[in-house]
């Protein structure tokens, strides 16, 4: 049996959100829907409980402020994987330190690559393809009029349940507690 993947993401549900996933359509549209999102902690097995990881991920959220992220260039991932990705220009120190800070105690993984805060676009089957939709998706992007900031505020904590599909178990707020004295 295969063993479990949790991942904590922040959905993009934002006129970007929206572009993202049309443009995701239009380059794979075979692949199931996937909500945009920006990741915090990706894919990884747990060490304790689903409760016990919720705990972890409101205690160190909960000591973090909401920050704001701004979308850079279209790029890829190509020749590591066939990925195609939208930049975090502004705000991926915070993300990494999130990340860091959250990469600990049942969530603590070690990554195949280093972290980086991207918006991913698709994953094509093969690099001849990406390199097709990496050119399709930055002349969009070029012409995309929207704004490219997004609040970081709210997270949520996510499980695999079938490959490219994942569940929502619980929503994980930045800033929630107050600092005692």
């Amino acid at each position: 049996m295969q063993k479990l993947r949790y991942a904590l993401v922040a959905y993009v549900r934002s006129p970007v959100g929206e572009f993202v996933e049309n443009l995701r359509r239009e380059l794979h549209p075979g692949l199931p829907h996937l909500a945009a999102h920006l990741t915090l902690l990706p894919p990884r097995p747990l060490h304790g409980t689903e409760a016990e990881a919720v705990q972890v991920l409101e205690r160190i959220c909960g000591e973090a402020e909401p920050f704001e992220v701004t979308l850079g260039d279209v790029e890829t991932f190509v020749p590591v994987t066939p990925t195609i990705y939208i930049r975090v220009a502004y705000g991926s120190e915070r993300m990494a330190e999130l990340h860091h800070r959250l990469n600990t105690e049942n969530l603590a993984f070690q990554e195949e690559w280093p972290y980086m805060p991207h918006l991913t676009v698709v994953k094509m089957a093969d690099e001849s393809l990406a390199r097709g939709a990496l050119s399709i998706a930055r002349q969009r992007w070029t012409h995309f009029a929207g704004s490219r900031r997004i609040l970081v505020d709210r997270l949520t904590f996510v499980r695999e349940d079938l490959q490219n599909c994942w569940i929502d178990l619980a929503p994980v707020s930045l800033g929630g507690h107050l600092v005692s004295r």
